[in-house]
């Protein structure tokens, strides 16, 4: 047991030291105020408070961790060896930074919460995070620093031994629509047909009529390729089907509709399936509830991961949503046009409320990777490079790589030329190990 001294036990406090300590180094942690218990205990121990007791590990505390609301927080991001931190803490403490009070602001979404300039779709950019302005983007710095946080304390107490965790995938297939031509209906179908006229898109027209008539595979069915790659692998894939209304924003098929009903239910049979959840229902709580239902429906099981459409997410009401409907795991919190890490971490975390001041129940995993993100990228050498460094930057920590992918993403579409082999890099730096 890993015994932490402190002037004040906070919701807070106990939330990340339970994160880096027991979810990123695999140590349990307990708390105490009285000085004698902190002597007494003769194993892994630290004081996190203003000032050092006496020569023992020692971390001065920013006050973050032991206020309550929003505050206007001074940030100034300093170098630390190969990275960077912030919440800088004097030469007496046994590491420089506060990395507890740091990993706190990032992990809670601290500056989602402060003014700031939304994208056309509503949501938090890339552009706006301290991540990004001050060049760490590209790394999960929490879970460096909590490595760095374990070296200094193997040194002081050698003969404890911590855990070891090992570097895993978890792919995600994201479904907006199963099909581009198939199960469309008449209406959609000859609205599609005139907009593909008056593009002068004859190709597209000839498809669309192929497949319609059975003659041609639809090129957003790629369901069979996937369940195969499923297959030889242990790492399990996690579907996200949007199932929810037709509207300005989604334009999935209809959950009615028998063949779609059945595609769900196969792939599930193979895979892990959650709630793609439509783009009125991260507004609407009882939009959300009937659609987690009809999956749940389909799937014949309790839903247990959901994904927000467009990865909106409206903080802290969106987690809330999920929260009061027991969903346990949420997979929205990331960057579209971005490769790296929102919440700087690739160990998944709990939300904690800012303004119920409380940790809940609901799992993030934060993805750190879309495609659409890789398309800046022009040749298939650059992005491959690109995604092995993103994948080195998770095994150095031993984290997991979550990439998000779309079903049709592996058609035969020339913007998506490579793309199975990226795929493919992905699973291998699993398999690899």
């Amino acid at each position: 047991m890993f015994l932490i001294y402190t002037h004040k036990i906070t919701p807070r406090l106990n939330y990340v030291f339970k994160h880096i300590c027991t979810r990123v180094l695999g140590v349990e942690v307990s708390f105490t105020k009285t000085i004698e218990e902190f002597i007494a205990h003769d194993s892994l121990k630290m004081s996190y408070t203003k000032q050092q007791l006496g020569n023992e590990f020692f971390v001065k505390s920013n006050e973050i961790l032991f206020e309550q609301g929003l505050s206007d927080i001074e940030i100034n991001v300093h170098d630390w060896e190969n990275t960077k931190c912030f919440f800088y803490n004097g030469d007496k403490s046994s590491i420089p930074f506060d990395i507890f009070a740091a990993s706190f602001y990032l992990l809670s979404r601290y500056e989602e919460y402060l003014p700031h300039l939304n994208d056309e779709y509503g949501r938090f950019s890339a552009t706006e995070s301290i991540a990004y302005k001050y060049g760490f983007l590209h790394q999960p710095v929490v879970d460096i620093w909590a490595y760095k946080f374990k070296d200094r304390l193997q040194n002081q107490f050698p003969e404890f031994n911590f855990p070891q965790r090992a570097y895993s995938i978890k792919p995600i297939i994201d479904v907006p629509s199963a099909y581009n031509f198939k199960l469309k209906g008449l209406m959609r179908t000859l609205g599609g047909t005139l907009k593909d006229l008056s593009a002068l898109k004859f190709k597209q027209l000839y498809i669309r009529y192929m497949v319609i008539f059975g003659f041609q595979h639809d090129p957003f069915d790629t369901f069979k390729y996937l369940i195969n790659r499923q297959k030889y692998t242990k790492h399990k894939f996690l579907f996200f089907f949007l199932i929810g209304a037709y509207s300005t924003y989604d334009k999935g098929i209809n959950p009615n509709k028998k063949k779609f009903v059945s595609l769900i239910k196969q792939v599930a049979d193979y895979c892990e399936v959650g709630l793609k959840a439509s783009y009125f229902a991260i507004h609407d709580p009882d939009i959300l509830k009937s659609e987690k239902l009809r999956m749940e429906s389909i799937i014949n099981t309790t839903l247990t991961a959901s994904r927000q459409s467009f990865s909106k997410l409206n903080l802290p009401e969106s987690y809330r949503n999920l929260i009061d409907l027991e969903v346990q795991a949420d997979y929205t919190m990331g960057y579209v046009n971005y490769i790296g890490f929102r919440a700087g971490s690739c160990t998944p975390f709990l939300f904690y409320d800012l303004d119920y001041e409380v940790q809940t129940p609901l799992k993030i995993w934060s993805y750190q990777l879309m495609d659409y993100s890789l398309l800046k990228t022009r040749s298939l050498l650059d992005k491959k490079k690109v995604l092995n460094e993103i994948i080195n930057e998770v095994k150095k920590v031993n984290g997991v790589f979550i990439p998000v992918f779309h079903n049709y993403t592996f058609s035969e579409d020339e913007q998506w030329y490579g793309f199975k082999d990226l795929f493919n890099l992905i699973i291998e730096s699993a398999n690899e190990d």
